[in-house]
């Protein structure tokens, strides 16, 4: 039986230096064939070459038995390949209906039939489960329902393979399990999935078979539905791990935050009410636009409050007359905040990894006198931050937008560390990054927690919420609908209250 795609000694070089080096791959019809390595492995470096992209420096590509040129993103479209990369290419003043058939829209003597891309836009998206109005400016949209919009826009043509590259890294369980589904049907179909993630489960529900790349070069090829994690893991880092999750700190002190009846004056969250203690972890859980999120930035100051109470450290936080929190003041207090966009909204993307880890603390010792910085000290002390995250490579005067995403989320997490902070919000801080990193992010977490700083985790992530924390809450519509804590946090109960109370009764 003749592959659908087979690749040969596929290499790729940026300036003379190899990033993919003489990789192997067969696609089967009907197959979920996952990518798995860690960040900057090649994984992307590799389907981007198959989506027409980038093109290979060496190599033969051979679409159902005969070779092929794929140079271009319409090569690709020619052959049936469609790709969802973790990168949007959205446009953001355009609405939804117009991104999703741009390039191929539908005219009638010359004009646009827009209520024709109207109703086939709002079929593709109910289709999909996806609940976005197609006729939404794609700049409103949050970062998951972006993400919803790519995914539609892979699902508009007839397909021979379609590449996802962790395309659920931004939705909750709700929308990941739809589209778990979607993809077993296109298997049936005959489709070959060429997919990228890091989320155990989802490998085992989907996948057929696993490649595992390290570094640029092709490691091995394994069965999904046999091989365990211990070897996927040790595969993947070149080390055995013997478990992701630490164990939880077991010492609790007094309450840090404490917060009543908090509503925003969009609606996003309503009547909110829930306390955070120092040395503890406690879960946001929900689905996307439940509010998880927005309460977060409510209490630090990046939405506006309609009505209630927020105490921190035992002293009344006021608001200004427009209802906000000052964030200035929630930083001095030692409140952080680390979103979960981390290229829009966590970081400076061109500027160095020094300047990004410093940015919370500048007007904090060592790195300034209150008035001057002090170059030298911010140098020592990033290089340092450096070093215990881990950074690969550890140059810290490099701009942030050469390193991996993995890379990218610990410079941002790195902040923590620049200062002592009591409260840390971690807004989906795992999104697209792969398990050697997970476990850095989970030890780091839990490290912080047991030096005495509180934390809320904000996760779309199940398992997190299921074993990173001590307490949690679910929020379903701005509302928080339940409190669980120890043993209770399990899955039947997290998930009977991400549709409403008795949902699932």
């Amino acid at each position: 039986m003749v592959a659908l795609l087979q690749l040969k000694k596929i290499r790729k070089e940026y300036s003379g230096v190899a990033v993919v080096r003489d990789i192997n791959l067969e696609l089967e019809s009907g197959e979920a064939h996952v990518l798995f390595g860690e960040n900057g492995a090649g994984k992307s470096v590799l389907i981007s070459m198959i989506a027409g992209a980038s093109r290979p420096s060496r190599g033969e590509i051979y679409f159902k038995g005969k070779r092929v040129n794929i140079w271009s993103v319409q090569d690709a479209r020619r052959l049936g390949i469609s790709a969802v990369f973790q990168e949007f290419s959205l446009i953001p003043q355009m609405t939804v209906e117009e991104n999703l058939f741009l390039g191929a829209e539908i005219t009638a003597a010359g004009l646009l039939r827009k209520s024709l891309l109207h109703a086939m836009a709002a079929e593709l998206l109910a289709s999909l489960d996806f609940d976005i109005s197609p006729s939404r400016r794609v700049d409103t949209l949050t970062r998951a329902e972006q993400q919803m919009v790519e995914i539609a826009k892979a699902f508009r043509s007839d397909l021979s393979i379609l590449i996802l590259d962790e395309p659920t890294a931004s939705l909750t369980q709700h929308e990941t399990q739809r589209l778990l589904l979607l993809i077993e049907k296109l298997k049936k179909q005959g489709v070959g999935i060429i997919y990228i993630t890091h989320r155990l489960a989802e490998i085992r529900q989907i996948g057929t078979r696993i490649t595992v790349l390290r570094d640029g070069h092709y490691i091995d090829t394994v069965p999904a539905k046999t091989t365990d994690e211990k070897q996927l893991i040790k595969l993947m880092t070149g080390r055995s791990v013997e478990k992701i999750f630490p164990a939880l700190p077991r010492e609790i002190f007094e309450t840090l935050l404490a917060v009543n009846s908090l509503t925003t004056k969009d609606g996003s969250v309503k009547e909110a009410s829930l306390h955070v203690r120092r040395g503890e972890i406690v879960g946001l859980a929900g689905l996307i636009g439940s509010g998880k999120s927005e309460f977060a930035q409510a209490c630090f100051g990046m939405r506006a409050w309609l009505k209630g109470s927020l105490v921190f450290k035992e002293k009344k936080i006021k608001f200004n007359s427009a209802g906000y929190v000052r964030i200035a003041s929630m930083l001095r207090a030692g409140f952080l905040y680390l979103p979960s966009d981390r290229r829009e909204e966590g970081l400076m993307m061109m500027r160095s990894v020094r300047e990004n880890m410093s940015l919370a603390a500048l007007k904090k010792k060592p790195f300034s006198n209150g008035v001057l910085l002090n170059k030298r000290a911010e140098v020592k002390k990033t290089k340092e931050l450096a070093k215990k995250i881990r950074l690969s490579p550890p140059n810290i005067e490099s701009a942030v937008e050469l390193f991996s995403g993995g890379n990218q989320q610990k410079v941002m997490l790195a902040r923590c560390l620049s200062q002592k902070y009591d409260l840390i919000v971690f807004d989906e801080p795992t999104v697209g990054v792969d398990v050697g990193t997970r476990i850095v992010i989970y030890e780091f977490i839990c490290e912080l927690c047991k030096q005495g700083s509180a934390i809320i985790l904000i996760s779309s992530d199940l398992p997190e919420i299921l074993n990173l924390c001590h307490r949690a809450y679910v929020f379903y519509r701005g509302r928080i609908q339940s409190e669980h804590s120890g043993v209770a946090i399990n899955e039947t109960n997290i998930l009977s209250s991400f549709f409403g109370k008795g949902a699932l009764a």
